[in-house]
């Protein structure tokens, strides 16, 4: 049996990771439900003009970047190191454990209870050293953070550029906070970011002025292509756009022929039930002017008879 100091710790850390885990979650289900809210509010409000929408994928982008690749590579050494050296600590721990049992009944309880501490604090140095390591805020994190800050940073320059340039309202990470059930591969601008910051490097690595001017021009010529590709989608978003708009104004043109219509049979409609009306009424009323008279010819006779008698 282990320590229980050690496995009190053991749960202490567990339980941290989750409440960390828990704050991460919340937090992105925030972020998506003010995305959405902003999403549905913008389009409201800009209901007669096209929005246009595109994201990335951080996840390809890191792939795709040489430099992070090459720094993720070391940093994965790293961690493969720090495994080894955690599994050689817990491998001399169990060796210790088992000596300690097979000699357990050679020993006096003083010897016993020494033993024992050790192994105690050795099983405490290696949950110190895991979290060092491998915790919340441990060495892999951090070092994974300043990895990818770099990336992260120019591919924040790259999306301001491209929205600036393209007309974009929003730009969202498919990788990041936002769920995105489904999404068109005509809307990933990931390799336009990347084209950005591969350009960027090169840019940094070239020493020679010839180097620089001919980067310089394939610069302005990929720029031209894609401002006259931006100004395409332009163009076919607003032919998109005039075409609802017609075809909204059709629909309303439509539904008004279509409410007056209605509203002139149920004119004739009641005009006709109430002509039925005056006319039914009128047929009992002669029908009630006959037997009053009737009756009053009755009547008559019947006085006429009485006198004569």
């Amino acid at each position: 049996m282990g320590n229980p100091f050690y496995y009190r710790t053991t749960i202490l850390v567990l339980a941290r990771l989750f409440l960390y885990t828990h704050k991460v979650m919340k937090t992105k289900g925030l972020l998506l439900v003010a995305a959405v809210s902003w999403l549905f509010f913008t389009n409201a409000v800009h209901a007669q003009k096209g929005i246009r929408i595109g994201y990335i994928d951080m996840s390809y982008i890191l792939e795709n970047v040489p430099e992070y690749n090459e720094a993720s590579s070391e940093l994965e050494t790293k961690v493969q190191k720090w495994k080894v050296e955690i599994e050689a600590e817990l491998k001399e721990v169990e060796e210790m454990r088992k000596d300690l049992n097979n000699e357990r009944v050679l020993l006096t309880k003083e010897l016993i209870e020494e033993r024992e501490e050790d192994i105690f604090f050795k099983e405490k140095e290696i949950l110190e050293y895991q979290q060092k390591r491998f915790g919340p805020n441990g060495d892999l994190f951090i070092q994974k953070k300043r990895l990818v800050q770099p990336v992260q940073d120019q591919v924040f320059v790259a999306v301001q550029e491209i929205a600036k340039n393209k007309k974009y309202d929003f730009v969202f990470d498919k990788s990041a906070d936002l769920v995105m059930l489904y999404s068109a591969d005509r809307f990933d601008i990931s390799d336009q970011v990347l084209l950005r910051i591969n350009r960027a490097s090169k840019r940094k690595q070239l020493n020679s002025k010839k180097d620089k001017k001919a980067l310089e021009r394939d610069e302005k010529r990929n720029l031209e292509q894609e401002t006259e590709v931006s100004d395409r989608e332009r163009a076919a978003q607003k032919r998109l756009s005039e075409r609802e708009l017609l075809l909204k104004e059709r629909k309303i043109q439509r539904d008004s022929i279509r409410a007056a219509k209605k509203k002139e049979f149920e004119e004739r409609r009641a005009r006709l039930l109430e002509l039925q009306k005056r006319k039914k009424d009128s047929i009992k009323d002669l029908k009630a002017r006959k037997e009053n008279l009737k009756n009053n010819d009755s009547s008559s006779g019947a006085d006429s008879r009485k006198d004569n008698d």
